[in-house]
C-alpha cells in the first residue's frame, strides 16, 4: 500500500491549497480516507474523511465551511481543499488510510 502526497505549498492568507494522496496497492473504494495535520507544537488533528466508494464526507466541526475533501475513482485519488487560510493553518498534512496506512506529509506554510 502506498499513499504518495504532492509537495509542500507556500499561500498568502485568505488564498487556498489542494493537496493530494495518490494511493495504490489496493481498492481504493473500500476504505475510507482520512485527513489530518499537526501544526508546530500542536498534537494531530483530525480533518475530515471520505468514502471513495460514495463520495460521502464528513468534516471536523471547526473545518466546516473552509475543507473540502474528494476523491477521483479513476485515478485512485484523494484530496483537501483548504479555503481561506490563515497564519495558524501552517502544519503538515498527511493523509491515511485508517489505522496505519500514512502518506508521506505535505508542509504547507501561511505567510504574508
Amino acid at each position: 500500500v502506498h499513499l504518495v502526497q504532492s509537495g509542500a505549498e507556500l499561500r498568502n492568507p485568505g488564498a487556498s491549497v489542494k493537496v493530494s494522496c495518490k494511493t495504490s496497492g489496493y481498492t481504493f473504494t473500500r476504505y475510507y480516507i482520512d485527513w489530518v495535520r499537526q501544526a508546530p507544537g500542536q498534537g494531530l488533528e483530525w480533518m475530515g474523511r471520505i468514502d471513495p466508494e460514495d463520495g460521502e464526507t464528513k468534516y471536523a466541526q471547526k473545518f466546516q465551511g473552509r475543507v473540502t475533501v474528494t476523491a477521483d475513482t479513476s485515478t485512485n485519488t484523494a484530496y483537501v481543499e483548504l479555503n481561506n487560510l490563515r497564519f495558524e493553518d501552517t502544519a503538515v498534512y498527511w493523509c491515511l488510510r485508517p489505522p496505519a496506512d500514512w502518506g508521506q506529509g505535505t508542509q504547507v506554510t501561511v505567510s504574508s
